[in-house]
């Protein structure tokens, strides 16, 4: 078996497709904060994919070194390492598609938000870079807290006058992957033909699994219902724990992006049917931000496919999660406000 061949089953069609020979594309891609937990295993993800053909990494730290490792990898996507602020705008020039999984991880006993005042000033930082540097580009950010730092990403364009919902991605895709995995785990699927679409946010009770949608169809007793669910939700915190200090998901995260990352490109490469969950600028909810199953297109969101039919327990999760998100959203949007 070899390294990637567990991912090139039914897993996801995206990933599939990430690693597929068929499908050539030349998409310039930029991670930034590529030398970190998340971006270094998302770097290499992304390098083995035929749809890209020139990666760049920027970070504050070690990405010469990272870029040159990934390099010598047999695979057509010319890597370049770029690093610090003065060397960002460059990384950045004629991408079309931006990851930035930058900002510090999760430690024990902390809550993503209680990332918010380092993370939120790195990705607004980022996001203006982007906004002068790159502004028809897909901006995918994996930065935690997403709740708040997709709002602080779009107010950022909107300052710069290159503000397009539709392009502006808060990636939760991990929250999706696991949901398949533990459903599989408890029903003994294939994990690679569940599917089971998460709405919300990205942060505990914001998290809102549909198993009532899942593919196949499956049902749970009430209690194992909510054991799952609440699983689900603290899935995060269950390897912050494992890991002992030592970081948060990182490798998982890691393949979520990719997955999310492929599934962007099939659609900008025409690709019919593309579907991912995304939190993004919505008006499903009274939430102005909220994550649903959005249909990709060639310039980002073709159709926000909305909530759709949903059972009275996960009616009753959507009604919990509004306060918690309208809050964090205003805590995002009152930061990028008050920056200079």
């Amino acid at each position: 078996m070899t390294m990637f061949s567990r991912l090139t089953r039914p897993a996801s069609a995206a990933l599939r497709r990430g690693f597929a020979t068929s499908s050539q594309n030349n998409a310039k891609v930029a991670v930034l904060g590529a030398s970190g937990g998340i971006g270094q295993p998302l770097s290499l993800l992304l390098k083995n994919s035929p749809l890209i053909s020139r990666l760049n990494l920027y970070d504050i730290a070690h990405t010469p070194g990272v870029a040159a490792d990934l390099s010598h990898i047999e695979t057509r996507a010319e890597v370049k390492g770029f690093l610090g602020p003065e060397q960002l705008p460059e990384s950045l020039k004629g991408c079309e598609v931006v990851v930035i999984p930058a900002g510090v991880p999760r430690k024990p006993g902390m809550t993503r938000d209680d990332l918010f005042n380092t993370n939120a000033t790195i990705v607004a930082n980022l996001a203006a870079a982007c906004a002068q540097h790159c502004p028809e580009a897909m901006i995918c950010v994996i930065a935690n807290p997403v709740n708040s730092t997709i709002p602080i990403t779009s107010e950022v364009f909107k300052k710069h006058g290159v503000y397009n919902p539709n392009k502006i991605f808060g990636v939760t895709t991990l929250d999706i992957v696991r949901a398949n995995t533990f459903v599989a785990e408890l029903k003994g699927l294939d994990p690679a033909r569940v599917n089971v679409p998460v709405i919300g946010g990205h942060a505990g009770k914001t998290i809102i699994p549909l198993i009532s949608q899942c593919t196949p169809k499956v049902d749970f007793p009430q209690d194992q219902l909510t054991a799952l669910t609440g699983r689900i939700q603290e899935a995060g915190t269950e390897v912050v724990k494992a890991k002992a200090g030592a970081g948060s998901a990182t490798l998982s995260m890691a393949y979520a992006g990719a997955r999310f990352v492929f599934s962007v490109l099939d659609a900008m490469n025409g690709k019919e049917g593309v579907i991912e969950c995304s939190f993004v600028r919505s008006e499903e909810t009274e939430c102005p931000y909220f994550s649903t199953p959005l249909l990709f297109g060639k310039n980002g969101i073709e159709k926000n496919l909305g909530i759709g039919k949903i059972s009275p327990f996960e009616e009753k999760m959507v009604a919990e999660a509004v306060s918690e998100l309208k809050a964090s959203i205003k805590k995002g949007e009152e930061f990028a406000k008050s920056m200079k």
